[in-house]
């Protein structure tokens, strides 16, 4: 539907346009307040964007990208011309990464001035071509409105990403009279060709001991009720990539863990004994197993919207170029056509595999808390956010040594679909401590709560203050070890324990800072004051008041899948030879 509104310049009509598309935030800071901030701040456009002011640019990337993942809406975020631009490519990185719909905006030198020197000029194109789908600059006042509808359409459609709007500073200021602007057209996934669903089919019908794997393409598609049901009718084990966590609820009687470097010991043997894997929505790279050996030597169904992804790292028997959630429907009504059985004596042992899991990881994330033993290891603790968050919980997940925990099922098993936010592949440390910000402004329903280890918390810890302001009731779990853990343990492992720019010296109060900038904190100091604490931090969400909960880590407690994935050497007849 057109929507027609007076407008003053370009920013007012981008305005405009981001309105229409349904853009709820912009994140980022102002340079030059003339530059889209006055717009927001001024318009009369009904449902207009709001301006999300932060601290550091790259937050402002990282916060439209965790809103993208958490709401499914096209988020957008702004930066100022150089050293802002720049500022924002970590985020755009990881959205680029992780296939994630967001609208990069930008203000460049002006076109009379453009290659003279002007001030803070700098080449963005160059810069973030090879990490969005489109980066293009608005050349002349006419192609505004055609440039933020084409960008719409490009972030959100096939493979979906961000792509980078930039407007010169003389566009930016050109008058208009009325304006129309008609939002992108609504585009239908791609649907599975239908011989390749057929032999799919013939693959699963011969199958004993099929395996899906769920990746963050099917997230991206709302598959996650198609795969469910899939799974149930024909005995399909289920297990997912960080990416594609939560699609499926860890609910499910047949889901059965992470893959790769986030599995622990039922899921790896599961994976290793398949005869059939199906990925669904993901290219299976390296650390989500791509370079995994599969003794079992099993057939592979690979599904993806994206031509390019086919093959990139297993070659499939089936390749399916479709939307996940399309492919998954057609290959359940085809086996259903077929009148296929369910793999009944495959689905009870799964059952007793995952429910013996359950109880074993339960046992031994308690037991060091019931011991009082500190400092904990991280399961315990993330076994205990589990249990006193429980439901209408989304977890923010990091990247750190110690907070891998929280990916280990079923240490922390996520009840609900679509209640996991994770980085993608590029791990872009500080992601999950900022975007759980976002999140929540997204969620505000449900709560939000981050792990993170203490280095990319220190690395984030300008933008409590944000929370603080914006209103954003989030609880952050710090695993402190005093370092940067994981890269500490290869040193340990590789260096001959030779440790180097890794510790934290001194040890930084954490909780004074965080009580500094407005949120609510402590510091456990006897695990079996853990529970009470978390409860804590949870009626300090329910009062309005973001929370720091620092628990001091033995970085030294990992998962023994963790050394084997380390120490995993791809043979010959590896996926990836």
């Amino acid at each position: 539907m057109a929507v027609e509104v007076r407008t003053r310049n370009a920013w007012d009509l981008v305005v405009v346009g981001l309105a229409a598309e349904g853009v709820k935030y912009v994140f980022g800071l102002p340079g030059d307040p003339r530059h889209l901030y006055d717009a927001l701040e001024t318009t009369d456009v009904p449902n207009a964007p709001k301006a999300i002011g932060v601290r550091y640019e790259t937050s402002g990337a990282f916060m439209a990208m965790a809103f993208a993942r958490a709401t499914g809406q096209l988020a957008a975020c702004f930066g100022c011309p150089g050293p802002g631009i720049a500022n924002l490519v970590p985020g755009i990185l990881e959205a680029f990464s992780g296939c994630t719909p967001m609208l990069v905006l930008g203000v460049r030198a002006s076109r009379q001035t453009d290659g003279m020197g002007a001030f803070q000029e700098t080449d963005h194109i160059g810069m973030l071509r090879p990490i969005t789908k489109w980066a293009t600059t608005v050349e002349t006042p006419e192609k505004v409105a055609w440039t933020v509808r084409r960008a719409a359409h490009i972030a959100r459609t096939g493979k979906p990403g961000p792509v980078y709007v930039e407007l010169p500073a003389d566009v930016a200021f050109s008058e208009f009279d009325d304006i129309e602007y008609q939002p992108a057209p609504s585009v239908a996934p791609p649907a599975p060709n239908a011989e390749a669903i057929r032999a799919a089919a013939d693959l699963i019908e011969n199958a004993a001991k099929p395996l899906i794997i769920v990746g963050g393409g099917a997230y991206l598609s709302g598959a996650g009720s198609a795969i469910g049901a899939f799974a149930s009718t024909y005995g399909i084990a289920i297990q997912t990539t960080p990416a594609g966590r939560s699609t499926v609820e860890e609910t499910h009687p047949l889901f059965v863990g992470l893959t790769g470097l986030y599995r622990t010991t039922v899921p790896r043997e599961i994976f290793e004994e398949s005869d059939l894997i199906i990925t669904a929505g993901s290219r299976m790279e390296e650390f989500q197993g791509g370079f995994l050996a599969r003794p079992s030597d099993p057939k592979i169904i690979q599904i993806d919207i994206d031509p390019f992804e086919i093959g990139r790292n297993w070659l499939p028997d089936v390749a399916i170029e479709s939307d996940c959630r399309l492919a998954i429907e057609a290959l359940h009504a085809e086996l259903a056509r077929r009148n296929h059985s369910p793999l009944l004596d495959r689905i009870a042992e799964i059952h007793s595999r995952r429910n013996t899991a359950i109880a074993d990881a339960a046992a031994d994330a308690m037991a060091p808390v019931d011991k009082g033993e500190m400092p904990l290891a991280g399961k315990s603790v993330v076994h205990m956010i589990n249990e006193v968050f429980g439901d209408k919980t989304i977890l923010v997940k990091e990247n750190g040594g110690q907070d891998l925990w929280v990916y280990y099922w079923p240490y922390y098993q996520v009840l609900e679909q679509n209640c996991c936010v994770a980085p993608a592949e590029q791990t872009a440390m500080g992601y999950g401590v900022i975007g759980s910000m976002a999140v929540k402004l997204g969620r505000p329903d449900h709560y939000v709560v981050s792990t993170t280890g203490d280095g990319a918390f220190q690395m984030s810890i300008h933008e409590l203050g944000t929370a603080a302001q914006i209103g954003t009731p989030v609880t952050w779990v710090v695993l402190d070890d005093g370092a940067f853990g994981w890269v500490q343990w290869i040193q340990r492992r590789d260096l001959d324990d030779r440790i180097v720019a890794t510790d934290f010296e001194p040890h930084v109060d954490l909780v004074k800072i965080a009580e500094a900038s407005g949120c609510s904190a402590e510091r456990l100091t006897d695990s079996r004051e853990l529970r009470a604490a978390l409860e804590r931090a949870k009626a300090a969400n329910d009062g309005g008041k973001p929370h720091v909960l620092v628990v001091p880590i033995d970085q030294s407690q990992h998962h023994a899948e963790f050394d084997r994935f380390h120490d995993f050497d791809p043979a010959p007849n590896s996926p990836t030879a």
